[in-house]
């Protein structure tokens, strides 16, 4: 296998490990409701593991990007790689020890280590697969970190149905410790690759110096020179070995964190775009399981029904009779497939009143006012002997919910690596991010208004989700100079981990005002899809003004850009070219 391809699967794993471990809460939003102690602030907690691991992303990534670039990605994959691993065990401890504040913990040490990693693996993306093949090559490793998604989504809400919650956070730490064994052979990897390029150099420089020798010798004087720029302008000066690569010139120059100054207008639209449109993708994935539940998959129970016995259990081994749901009539309450069963109104019982009290997970079970969010399905009491029926068809929903949530990411795994290739031939980035943002506006205001299936809305998600990423990412590095390209990833991170920290907040206060997801939290994903059309749409007019950077092919960049330098003499950071006279301007400049 070819070197650059071990590097980027091994890259792409820790990746796809990282995701996994992210995305477990989303998966798991009614378990852990049922798990933790009954509170009415648990949407705020819940909400908080994701803000608070985006909390130190506001910052480390700014910082994560200069460290890769001033010391090299492969080698900080390692210690980010460790700092993932220990925040998946203190999560797990959390959660075995109902502690929140513990969870928390783990989540702000996880969240130090995977946002940094993932800047370095985008750089890896970037260095080993530049030119043409880049947004290629990044909607492969998508593909591969969006099966962690899907992974997790398909199998934490079994493994916590079956075996409990804590079995399913003790899985991701499990696999995180693997991420940091493959971090540690992409430094291997890296180094072998090295030494064959000091070597392709030498080679290449004794090459040089014969051609050199050679036309002295004739009395050619210069013609190394003119045959070097017939070439694509590479020189070779003993004191300076420069890349002989097409379409890549290297700036040797030292990284400051200060040089973001530089960066041009198109990059910070590039970055508002990215902090409006993930805001209704990522928090809504954080929140999916719950809205899919309460649309469409375990809605509430009819109100007009009660049970026979409403102070005795629906079914399981404490009843010992029937105790069916009426309606107001007196007739069988009819209760749809996609309903909750009808809980009794109040429970009062002890370990004495079963010799399988030893299953239970307490002794005391008495609640004069029973709701749902007492239930814990994790409880051999509610599951097994008073409201069988009710875990049963909630824990096949949540199950159904992590499935349908899946349905995003399976478009993406699927669809990233020809869609980075047709963005490699077509470009037109600026215009495809219009687009995905108009889709995931009609997707929300579907799932808002209507009570059709979720189906389709989540493959519109899936569809625009898969545009938007393969257009993103791949344009950061057509904004910047190449020497600051792992500084750029981690500026557009840090910000979009300010939206990521705020938003979840934000649909925390919305369901705790209005006491659903739908519709209103949807409105605020809708608002997010509009303002990320309005961005685009000027992001498109400023990129044509200033020479379709973003909307032009990657071939044509080859074409008709003989060498992009970094920077210009007056330090304005953005892109030059050389014309026809040897005169420099920026596309980027306003």
């Amino acid at each position: 296998m070819h070197m650059s391809y071990v590097h980027i699967l091994c890259s792409f794993y820790l990746v796809f490990i990282a995701i996994h471990s992210y995305d477990i809460p989303s998966a798991l939003h009614q378990q852990l409701q049922d798990y933790m102690p009954p509170s009415s602030s648990y949407e705020t907690n819940f909400n908080l593991l994701y803000t608070i691991y985006s909390i130190p992303n506001v910052i480390l990534p700014l910082f994560g990007g200069n460290i890769v670039d001033r010391y090299g990605a492969p080698k900080c994959l390692t210690l980010f790689a460790i700092l993932v691993f220990l925040g998946a065990v203190f999560l797990s401890i959390g959660v075995s020890n109902q502690s929140w504040h513990f969870m928390y913990l783990g989540r702000f040490v996880f969240g130090l280590g995977a946002e940094s990693l993932c800047v370095a693996q985008s750089t890896i993306v970037s260095d080993w697969f530049e030119g043409r093949e880049v947004a290629f090559a990044m909607g492969i490793g998508l593909s591969i970190s969006r099966l962690g998604s899907i992974f997790n989504n398909m199998i934490s809400p079994k493994v916590a149905n079956g075996n409990g919650i804590t079995s399913a956070f003790r899985i991701g730490g499990l696999l995180t410790f693997v991420s940091v064994a493959m971090a540690m052979l992409i430094v291997v990897v890296d180094k072998r690759g090295e030494r064959k390029l000091k070597k392709g150099r030498v080679m290449q420089s004794l090459t040089l110096a014969l051609l050199e020798h050679t036309d002295t010798n004739i009395g050619e004087e210069g013609e190394v020179n003119r045959n070097a720029e017939a070439n694509g302008g590479d020189v070779f000066d003993e004191n300076n070995e420069q890349s002989t690569k097409p379409c890549t010139a290297v700036v040797e120059s030292e990284v400051h964190i200060t040089d973001i100054r530089k960066f041009g207008p198109l990059f910070w639209l590039l970055t508002i775009s990215c902090f409006v449109v993930y805001g209704c993708v990522l928090p809504f994935n954080n929140v999916a399981s719950g809205i899919l539940l309460e649309r469409n998959f375990f809605m509430s129970s009819p109100t007009d029904c009660h049970l026979t016995y409403p102070n005795q259990c629906t079914d399981g081994y404490l009843q010992n009779g029937t105790n069916s749901a009426l309606d107001s009539s007196g007739d069988i309450c009819l209760v749809a497939p996609t309903q909750a069963p009808v809980l009794p109104t109040a429970v009062n019982h002890t370990s004495s009143d079963s010799k399988r009290s030893s299953e239970w997970d307490q002794s005391t079970y008495q609640y004069s006012s029973l709701t749902s969010k007492d239930v814990d399905c994790g409880d051999s009491f509610w599951l097994d002997a008073c409201v069988s029926s009710y875990c049963t068809k909630q824990n096949e929903a949540t199950e159904q919910a992590g499935k349908v949530m899946s349905i995003p990411y399976l478009i993406s795994a699927l669809s990233s690596p020809p869609l980075g290739h047709l963005v490699d031939r077509i470009g037109r980035r600026a215009q495809i991010a219009v687009v995905s943002s108009s889709l995931l506006f009609l997707v929300h205001l579907t799932l808002a208004t209507s009570a059709s299936s979720p189906i389709g809305p989540m493959i519109g998600q899936g569809v625009a989700y898969s545009l938007y990423a393969a257009v993103l990412w791949p344009s950061v590095p057509l904004t910047v100079p190449k020497l600051y390209t792992g500084t750029a990833f981690g500026v557009i991170t840090s910000i979009q981990n300010i939206g990521l920290a705020l938003f979840p907040l934000m649909i925390a206060g919305i369901y705790n005002a209005s006491g659903s997801y739908i519709p209103n939290v949807e409105f605020f994903f809708m608002g997010c899809a509009l303002m990320g059309v309005i961005v685009g749409v000027y992001m498109n007019v400023l990129d044509r003004r200033y020479g379709n950077k973003l909307n032009r092919a990657s071939s044509d960049d080859c074409e008709e850009d003989e060498i992009l330098f970094g920077v210009r003499e007056d330090g304005n950071g953005d892109f030059a070219q050389v014309d026809d006279d040897d005169e420099y301007f920026s596309p980027l400049m306003t």
